[in-house]
């Protein structure tokens, strides 16, 4: 099958968005750099390039929840850090997402998103005070 130039194109014009991505969740912490099974607890423990350490129990991935102790305990970091791989197992996990998993579901999220727009400053007061003068919040155009 012949390659598109096209597709290659879109592909190169990608890569800046994707570097720039890759290194912001470097920065903030979401990317691993080190992760080990821990036979004690029976828990994956990650380590971020924040400097905080993650775990996360291993049955509660059914892949891993059966797996021989020795092949949980082959646990590698993707290259950039946002995955974890079992080679024996055939098993990917994103970190990112595993960080997710472990606040709760999506809905927990936005909620507390909701409550941390709440919080009241004084800047904020005037400008909502400024931005009623006006008339309130602009209404969306519609398109015709």
């Amino acid at each position: 099958m012949a390659k598109s130039k096209t597709a290659l194109t879109t592909i190169l014009g990608q890569l800046p968005t994707a570097r720039a991505v890759a290194k912001r969740e470097k920065d903030e912490g979401r990317r691993a750099i080190g992760a080990h099974y821990d036979r004690r607890t029976q828990r994956i423990l990650v380590e971020l390039t924040s400097g905080f350490l993650f775990g996360f129990p291993a049955a509660s991935i059914p892949e891993l929840a059966h797996a021989p102790i020795e092949q949980r305990a082959r646990v590698t970091v993707s290259s950039g850090g946002g995955g974890l791989h079992w080679p024996g197992l055939d098993v990917d996990l994103s970190v990112p997402g595993l960080l997710l998993a472990s606040v709760g579901r999506k809905e927990r999220l936005l909620e507390l998103a909701r409550f941390a727009g709440q919080s009241s400053s004084p800047a904020k007061a005037a400008a909502a005070r400024a931005n009623g003068a006006k008339g309130g919040r602009p209404k969306k155009a519609v398109a015709r």
